[in-house]
């Protein structure tokens, strides 16, 4: 009997994985089921985590996705537009996985369950998306939105970089001159004055930075050794369950980028769930799709709160309010948009609406960051020069 490994939601909506002995796939799900298990993905094969031939880049995806749902809307089937796709690749590893891909197909498996086989090459919005478009009949227009959502990501990444770059230079080039000045340049004063330390008249500000540069000098390399030991156990924490749990309510909370993350996240689900109830799509369905799609654990949970209110027959904006993760303008909208019975046309302008304000309010927080940084390194410098400057005055006013 084979091993069918999953990808399930439990009743609390958490995401967990596993594997389970079954005759066929559909046995596997119906044992799923039966341990109150909601599968979304089963397969005899585990999810390829490793590409050969390179790393696939965002915009590569994007335009793969929108040059398929160009194939498909001309008219050409599934497997030849996977084909022209492959043939056409110029990174190896996606002709590769979409050589695959087409194989997976001709077996049986539909685009949906196929693609999430590669959890690094498809992002879970664009499998959710995918598979959503498939039983909906609307695959074209699922891919064309997975490309639009995959290059407005792109983009936003790439004018943060942009952005950074100067302050993430800024910031290595000042850490560097200031460990310099209290590693090589500090200690220099230590003998000129050891007579005021052997009268108790050194500075405390003083002391304390000869005590900070002997330490630096003599374990540095266990220092840095041991950062890196933290930031290695920190890695390996935040990429279990709780760890991602944890990042995602942190990044909601960092002071000028929460909102930011925030915005994004709401962004994303209100224009996947359009998208999805405006081509039909029952709204639990798309729910349970879209929650998903936002990218953050702790705004999914509110979803899946949202989707226990619909099934007993209440409103979607209440739950939203009452988790307190969602922007109340968002809430009051969606609220409006349930009584006019406009709620896809809604959420799409509510996305438009918050994508607008997360590119000025990121343009802001980089703006501010740049200053920040500046006078940071400005009082470390500033710090370093008053506490040799004390004891230099101290001594000159005692002659």
């Amino acid at each position: 009997m084979p091993d069918f490994v999953y990808v399930a939601r439990d009743p609390a909506g958490q995401r967990v994985t596993g594997s389970i002995a079954a005759a066929s796939r559909r046995e596997a799900v119906t044992l799923l089921a039966g341990q109150s298990l909601f599968p979304l993905h089963v397969t005899t094969e585990k999810p390829k985590t490793k590409l050969v031939g390179g790393r696939i880049k965002g915009q590569t995806m994007a335009i793969t996705y929108s040059q398929l749902a160009s194939l498909l809307r001309s008219g050409v089937p599934l497997l030849r537009s996977l084909d022209v796709l492959r043939k056409q690749a110029s990174n190896q590893a996606l002709a590769r996985v979409l050589g695959e891909v087409r194989d997976h197909l001709e077996q049986g498996d539909t685009l949906g369950d196929a693609i999430a086989r590669y959890p690094h090459v498809f992002s879970e919005m664009a499998i959710n998306m995918v598979r959503a478009g498939g039983e909906g009949g609307f695959l074209e227009e699922a891919l064309e939105r997975v490309a639009q959502f995959t290059e407005q990501q792109e983009d936003l990444k790439a004018r943060t970089i942009g952005a950074l770059a100067y302050p993430i230079f800024l910031a290595a080039v000042g850490t560097t001159i200031v460990t310099t000045l209290i590693v090589f340049f500090v200690p220099q004063f230590e003998d000129l004055f050891q007579s005021l330390r052997e009268r108790g008249e050194l500075p405390v500000l003083t002391d304390w930075l000869l005590w900070f540069s002997k330490t630096l000098q003599s374990y540095g390399l266990f220092i840095l050794l041991g950062l890196v030991i933290v930031g290695v156990v920190i890695k390996a924490k935040l990429a279990t369950e709780e760890g991602r749990r944890l990042r995602d309510r942190a990044k909601l909370k960092l002071p000028l980028l929460g909102v930011v993350f925030q915005y994004l996240a709401v962004a994303r689900f209100c224009r996947v769930l359009g998208t999805l109830l405006r081509n039909g799509v029952p709204i639990l369905k798309s729910l349970e799709i879209s929650r998903d799609t936002s990218g953050n654990r702790i705004l999914s949970e509110a979803i899946h709160g949202a989707s226990d209110n619909i099934s007993s027959g209440e409103s979607l904006a209440a739950p939203l309010a009452a988790s307190g993760h969602f922007p109340v303008t968002v809430v009051e909208m969606i609220s409006v948009a349930e009584e006019s019975n406009t709620l896809d046309k809604v959420l799409v302008e509510i996305a438009d609406s918050l994508e607008k304000q997360t590119a000025r309010r990121l343009d802001l927080a980089v703006r501010l960051l740049e200053p920040i940084l500046l006078l940071f390194l400005a009082g470390a410098v500033l710090f370093v020069v008053i506490a040799l400057l004390m004891p230099v005055i101290k001594m000159s006013s005692a002659m």
